[in-house]
């Protein structure tokens, strides 16, 4: 990226709230698997962190556990590197407390810029490149993946 090595990239995974398959409003479950890969994939790109979005306390508990695991149990001397990558985690219960985390961290008052992603077909479409050129102007970015069917209109 221009001018830095670490990007002002973010990364969010929105477990709540998300649409089941008849378009229902719901809480989708944390899965281990969403947060080691991206963690990991958070890790290896220069992301900045990475936000697991969820309201339920027991997904909390489970993902604390997780990764105290890797970050300071057995699996921290294990797999140092999957311990970098998961100190990148962050747990939040929704999405304003990640712009809220974000905006403390970067130490100003301006939102990060907010790109929502979708299988749907919807308008309008930032493509890759374009994308990758807005993130490389040095401007933080919020990138937000739904779970289950995706992310409410709201």
């Amino acid at each position: 990226m221009k001018g830095s090595s670490t990007p002002n990239l973010y990364l969010a995974l929105i477990h709540y709230p998300v649409i089941n398959k008849h378009g229902e409003v719901i809480a989708s479950a944390v899965t281990n698997l969403d947060v080691h890969d991206i963690a990991r994939a958070a890790a290896t790109y220069g992301v900045r962190g990475f936000y697991v979005v969820t309201p339920l306390v027991d997904q909390i508990t489970l993902i604390h556990r997780l990764i105290s695991h890797w970050t300071n149990g057995a699996g921290a001397t294990y797999n140092p590197q999957r311990r970098r990558a998961l100190e990148l985690v962050r747990i939040k219960e929704n999405l304003d407390e990640v712009v809220a985390d974000i905006r403390g961290e970067i130490g100003s008052a301006a939102l990060p810029r907010t790109v929502v992603t979708s299988a749907r077909s919807q308008r309008p479409v930032i493509g890759f490149e374009t994308l990758r050129r807005m993130i490389g102007e040095g401007h933080p970015y919020l990138l937000v993946f739904g779970t289950a069917w995706g992310l409410t209109g709201t």
